[in-house]
């Protein structure tokens, strides 16, 4: 988290604006199995701290108060690891393990947690429509569970795009980020109308085109501020070929009717780690656990000597 008055008064900001997020962590996680089948992809450690761990620190740290888990079946780990476990501080104050205890600090961050169930997997569409009852008739911020913005988590992208939301009167607001080219088919990938500053406004969402036919290099990266006009959106969509109701339809909806839909570019320190597949998970692990103050250091040198041991395979 960043220090100061800056960041002081970024937090007390968003929660005039944006005060709730939704996070939703209802999906399969199957493209991470084995390590998946019996536990959710979100509670996968990445270094010393399960991924949604992070994603729940950034939002406290940018002011969110309160949280909604949009869950599904074998979540339950999630909602155990932010509550409080009287037991386990028992059992380390009694065995005076203060280092242990300080690992528990995150247990009294600042904010409410709530949990609905997904009970059928349509889609990232239909797991907000779950959020509509808590969210209400105000603005509200959707962070995926999967998606680490910044090394640590360290990163201010919600409070900037809560001031691009309230500026700018805007109905939705993506955070985007450059992706290399060749690689547009991962991603949900969206249209500027003119140019492409550090914000501008989107006029279409093409997901996970092929390089040839992306309109830019600039893809969703898990962060989005809606209107509740979301939900109404997201009813007119069609479900696809998988019985999903697709989010990046609703918000197509959107810039068809004219609203104003604006992107809020990522800084290069903030790094989207996306743990959606085996291959980002071990870079992602690889990169937070060299950047550990305690282990970071003797875990390099232990890299680079299995490194030398072990030559790389073409």
């Amino acid at each position: 988290m960043h220090a100061g008055a800056d960041a002081g008064a970024a937090s007390w900001y968003i929660q005039k604006v944006i005060q709730s997020a939704v996070v939703p962590v209802a999906g399969l996680g199957t493209r991470l199995l084995p390590a998946t089948k019996s536990q959710p992809k979100e509670m996968l450690p990445v270094a010393r701290k399960p991924i949604v761990q992070y994603v729940v620190e950034e939002l406290v740290s940018n002011g969110i108060e309160q949280i909604l888990f949009v869950t599904g079946r074998s979540k339950g780990s999630i909602e155990n690891h932010f509550d409080h476990d009287p037991e386990l501080f028992q059992a380390l104050t009694q065995a005076n393990k203060q280092d242990l205890l300080r690992e528990l600090e995150f247990e009294a961050l600042k904010a409410n947690f709530f949990y609905t169930r997904q009970r059928l997997q349509r889609g990232l569409g239909d797991a907000i429509l779950c959020a509509e009852n808590f969210a209400g008739e105000k603005p509200f911020l959707v962070a995926l569970g999967d998606s680490i913005l910044g090394l640590n988590a360290v990163s201010r992208a919600v409070s900037r795009m809560a001031d691009v939301f309230d500026a700018k009167r805007a109905s939705c607001v993506i955070a985007v980020e450059e992706v290399p080219s060749e690689e547009t088919s991962h991603y949900g990938i969206v249209q500027p109308a003119s140019g492409a500053d550090d914000v501008f406004r989107i006029v279409n969402l093409v997901e996970k085109p092929a390089p040839k036919d992306a309109p830019s290099n600039l893809a969703i990266a898990g962060r989005y501020i809606f209107s509740p006009v979301i939900f109404d959106m997201i009813r007119r969509v069609q479900p696809d070929k998988r019985n999903e109701i697709q989010l990046t339809d609703a918000i197509q909806f959107m810039c068809d009717e004219g609203r104003r839909v604006l992107a809020v570019k990522l800084t290069p320190e903030e790094k989207r780690y996306d743990i959606g597949n085996f291959p980002s998970y071990f870079e992602s692990f690889v990169e937070f656990a060299l950047a550990d103050p305690l282990y970071g250091a003797d875990f390099r040198i232990a890299l680079e000597r299995l490194l030398a041991k072990t030559p790389a395979k073409v």
